[in-house]
């Protein structure tokens, strides 16, 4: 696993490879893994590194220590209020980078899964609600507890209000209170619990399984998935039905059908 985006000697992330799997892990546990701007910015780089990389086929993002990621450095907006502007600029930097980065992840062509090993609050609810999948161990808890401290989690609530329904994610908004993993996903903030002594064997099985796709089909669906979502029943299917057309005339679909037809495994050429 290499180091990427060292700050004062400390790895911000670790990365590896193994099987078309990218493994992205936050490792800054003394700092709960916040969202800081160079934490994001680590974040980003190693994205744009698995969008550029045709060996990587699917991402997943995890974290070091008991706290997953607690959402925004606080001390580093703090720190910014002694500026000219009280600090506004800054504010909205950091606000942009995050809105962006949890963009790159939705427009990312492969599929990203979060593995949650502890607490995810507030940005870092975020994070987890951004992922196409999320994978978390049965003492994960969620929150967006913002409110407590005079803070609404209005960019939290892009993603969760996104991946819950409405009143699910209020409940989370305007409580503050955490959740733990069952209701986590009875919410549909999180894909499947998993017993930490087992998490490792099922999410490399979990992500190997998805990475044994046709790569070009993935990206043709994921792309499909979140534009059409956005879209009018009627107009969603006029781009579904569309996309299916231009799906079928790839060579990937040729191949797959005819390897289901002959009960043999595909060849995907990725195309």
């Amino acid at each position: 696993m290499s180091n990427q985006g060292e700050t004062n000697d400390q790895p911000l992330l670790g990365t590896m490879l193994h099987e078309g799997v990218y493994r992205i892990v936050m490792k800054q546990p003394e700092n709960m893994n916040a969202l800081s701007s160079k934490m994001m910015t680590a974040l980003s780089d190693e994205l744009t590194v698995a969008a550029q990389n045709p060996d990587i086929r699917v991402v997943l993002i995890g974290a070091e220590g008991k706290v997953f990621c607690a959402g925004h450095d606080l001390k580093e907006l703090t720190t910014a209020r002694a500026e000219p502007d009280g600090g506004k600029a800054t504010y909205e930097a950091i606000m942009r980078q995050c809105a962006d980065l949890m963009q790159q992840i939705i427009a990312l062509p492969k599929p990203v899964i979060a593995v949650v090993t502890g607490v995810a609050t507030a940005a870092g609810c975020q994070l987890v609600a951004s992922c196409d999948l999320a994978l978390a161990v049965d003492t994960a808890t969620f929150c967006t507890p913002g409110v407590n401290i005079g803070l609404f989690c209005s960019t939290p609530m892009v993603a969760t209000s996104r991946a819950m329904a409405p009143k699910q994610a209020m409940e989370m908004l305007l409580t503050g209170e955490a959740i733990d993993a069952s209701t986590a996903k009875d919410f549909g903030l999180i894909n499947r619990i998993i017993p930490r002594d087992y998490l490792e064997q099922i999410v490399q099985k979990y992500a190997t399984a998805i990475a044994s796709k046709s790569a070009h089909t993935l990206k043709i669906g994921k792309q499909a998935f979140y534009q059409q979502l956005e879209m009018p029943l009627s107009e969603a299917y006029d781009f579904a039905a569309k996309t299916m057309v231009d799906n079928m005339m790839s060579a990937d679909a040729e191949e797959g059908i005819n390897a289901f037809l002959q009960k043999r495994n595909p060849e995907w050429k990725d195309s």
